[in-house]
């Protein structure tokens, strides 16, 4: 008799609206809430940049997400990166982007909106909750994930909506009732400000508040027709983003200006405190709590499926442990295995020390994402493409810039700080190729 175990398979399940609200509920998670606060700082409370490196980050991820549509489709299985890197290059290319996402990426930043969490809920309950409720968030979504990949898919969907309601209603509401009357898009930025070096800082945080919109390609080998709904969930996902955050930035503009929101941490509830009283400010709040979960909840799902990916492929340590499937058909010790990490990182309670630590690595292997789009193209003409990057060689070929300028910006244009974590990041990333040898040469014994 076979082998149950050999028997389960990952259920095609997932349609375009829970993959558009993986990418719309992975990416509005704390960047459209908060990074407005280190944006404004950045440009000396000017606005002008600050609106244009929305429309630049934007425009940049739609360019990606075009671009990382094609080989998501052309390689439609679970695992995203670690797959399209593997085909397209090495497989130990492939393994490092997946060990980094593993042990940075995703786990970093579960970590970091459990904190977020902490830190908001906090301010009701008291400075000693932040670290518990983080590890309460963190262990909930583990818990919600084991049971199926149709109840955290439908999750994310109710989390999406929820989330967005509230973006919504601020961004009628800012134009209806906010005062107007503030700069927009003047001046650039402020005195003795200079523009290069600002546009850089800007840009990185805008696309922090992108971050996100590659996660469902981890979850192709789930969807039940990813030829046609893949490019429809990137592209369409990020465009409403895209969207979304200039006009809810506009409305911010239309009710407190620019060089006061620089001062305020939480833009989207000092908005809606002004325009609804103390009480809109409360229920923004909760709005915002609930945004940040439904993005850790979306990052869980698409780490958890990365790892066992490499599980599969025998190339992580105690793969047969996290490359089984429970009752439900989940990875459900891969899902632990990326909830505990989560849990050892909240211990450092710092938001942006764990998101920086994921973005860099992460579009290293984004930019040669892109490349492989050419690459693949030229040495596999022959495999049929469902879905084809329009405006090729050129619409690639500015996402790989793209790529590119990010990584320059982080090593080079964004201080001491921002180097040491990029060097830190590559560090770990590469200490999974001594992991990858000996896990190699135990499968060569067994």
């Amino acid at each position: 008799m076979a082998d149950p175990e050999k028997q389960r398979t990952l259920k095609k399940n997932l349609g375009w609206p829970t993959a558009t609200s993986i990418v719309v509920g992975c990416v509005i998670g704390a960047g459209v809430f908060f990074k407005p606060y280190a944006i404004y700082q950045a440009t000396g409370g000017a606005p002008g940049m600050g609106i244009l490196g929305w429309i630049v980050g934007g425009l940049m991820s739609i360019l990606g997400a075009l671009t990382f549509a094609e080989v998501a489709i052309l390689i439609p299985r679970t695992g995203g990166m670690v797959v399209y890197l593997s085909e397209a290059y090495d497989k130990r290319l492939g393994f490092l982007a997946g060990w980094m996402q593993t042990v940075i990426f995703y786990p970093a930043f579960l970590a970091g909106y459990g904190v977020k969490v902490g830190s908001e809920l906090s301010e009701y309950l008291g400075a000693q909750f932040r670290l518990p409720i983080a590890l309460i968030v963190i262990a909930s979504l583990v818990a919600i994930n084991a049971l199926g990949s149709k109840e955290a898919g439908g999750m994310q969907v109710v989390a999406t909506i929820c989330k967005l309601i509230p973006l919504v209603v601020l961004i009628i509401f800012g134009f209806l009732w906010g005062e107007g009357g503030h700069d927009i898009i003047s001046p650039l930025v402020g005195e003795g400000r200079s523009a290069g070096g600002v546009f850089g800082s800007v840009l990185l945080a805008v696309l922090f508040a992108f971050e996100g919109w590659t996660n469902v390609g981890t979850i192709a080998g789930e969807m039940k027709d990813p030829a046609r709904d893949m490019p429809r969930a990137i592209v369409g996902g990020v465009s409403i983003i895209m969207a979304v955050y200039l006009l809810i930035n506009i409305a911010y503009l239309q009710v407190i200006p620019a060089n006061e929101l620089m001062n305020l941490e939480s833009p989207a509830a000092a908005v809606a405190a002004t325009l609804f009283g103390q009480a809109g400010g409360t229920l923004i709040k909760v709005g915002i709590i609930i945004s940040v979960i439904g993005a850790a909840n979306g990052f869980l799902m698409s780490g958890s499926r990365v790892a066992y990916q490499l599980a599969e492929e025998g190339t992580l340590p105690a793969g047969k442990e996290l490359a089984k499937l429970n009752g439900n058909d989940v990875p459900a010790n891969s899902i632990i295995l990326i909830g505990v990490l989560a849990c050892l990182y909240s211990f450092t309670g710092q938001f942006d020390l764990l998101t920086d630590l994921g973005v860099f690595s992460c579009w290293v292997f984004y930019t040669l994402t892109f490349c492989s789009v050419i690459h693949l193209r030229r040495i596999h003409p022959e495999w049929e493409r469902a879905y084809k990057a329009p405006g090729y060689p050129v619409v690639p070929m500015l996402a790989i810039a793209s790529g590119l300028y990010v990584i320059v910006s982080q090593l080079f244009l964004s201080g001491t700080g921002a180097l040491v974590m990029s060097v830190a990041s590559v560090v770990i990333t590469l200490a999974g190729l001594p992991v990858y040898v000996l896990v190699q040469e135990q499968n060569r014994r067994a």
